[in-house]
């Protein structure tokens, strides 16, 4: 049996440079293609069809885009998360009913019915299973993290995505296309939900410590943070 020291540096030494920022890249990549084309093609005054218009090309745009992530990642990476495979599933399937509606209210739930699906995954392990799905789903390991800090991890990730399923809820129903704030709805996902999920993962970090988290590894926290749902 090989040195567990030799063992981890090699994991260290094979693992892409610079990973955490590809990760954020394919997160949110698709998001900022979205945003661009929407905006490239939106109406200067509210005018419903013209917004719609937009809405469906943005979203054309987002379809190919996630797409080109998942390939992204499984060739810089070097893998597919569980996360990823269901997100890019669900801007695949809720865009193409985006499209073939024409209803842009699609493509505000999907935020929502990821972040309760993920929600309910973890909460359901961790009160059900005692298990904590989180390091499933991430197909991650944190060196030197207990059990117990894992389970613990899976939970608070479990309300959190709850607690942001509920906050895009709210914001879908103030900001729509219907009242021509659509674009405020978009500007959100970075200026609302992306601060929040990045002080909410620095949050966690006295947790995993104090539950045998290495040091070293601190970066590996936010590098393999769960997505954002977008």
């Amino acid at each position: 049996m090989g040195n567990p020291d030799t063992q981890s540096q090699s994991a260290t030494q094979h693992r892409p440079q610079g990973s955490g920022w590809l990760t954020v890249l394919v997160d949110y990549g698709p998001l900022i293609v979205f945003l661009g084309v929407y905006k490239y093609h939106a109406p200067e005054e509210s005018e419903a069809i013209a917004e719609i218009a937009a809405v469906i090309k943005g979203t054309l745009a987002f379809m190919v885009a996630a797409v080109i992530a998942l390939a992204f990642s499984k060739w810089k990476l070097g893998k597919i998360s569980p996360m990823l495979w269901f997100s890019t599933a669900l801007i695949v399937g809720f865009g193409a009913l985006t499209i073939f509606f024409g209803d842009p209210t699609f493509v505000q739930l999907k935020p929502t019915i990821i972040y309760a699906a993920f929600g309910m995954i973890l909460l359901a392990g961790y009160f059900w299973k005692g298990k904590a799905m989180l390091k499933v789903l991430l197909e991650a390991a944190f060196e030197g993290l207990s059990d117990q800090g894992w389970l613990k991890l899976s939970r608070n990730w479990g309300f959190f995505f709850l607690a942001l399923a509920v906050l895009n809820e709210a914001l879908r129903y103030v900001y729509n296309v219907e009242n021509g704030t659509f674009e405020t709805w978009l500007w959100a996902k970075f200026w609302v939900f992306m601060p929040l999920t990045f002080l909410f993962t620095f949050s966690q970090i006295p947790m995993l410590l104090k539950h045998g988290l290495d040091v070293g590894q601190e970066d590996e926290v936010i590098e393999n943070k769960p997505p954002t749902g977008e």
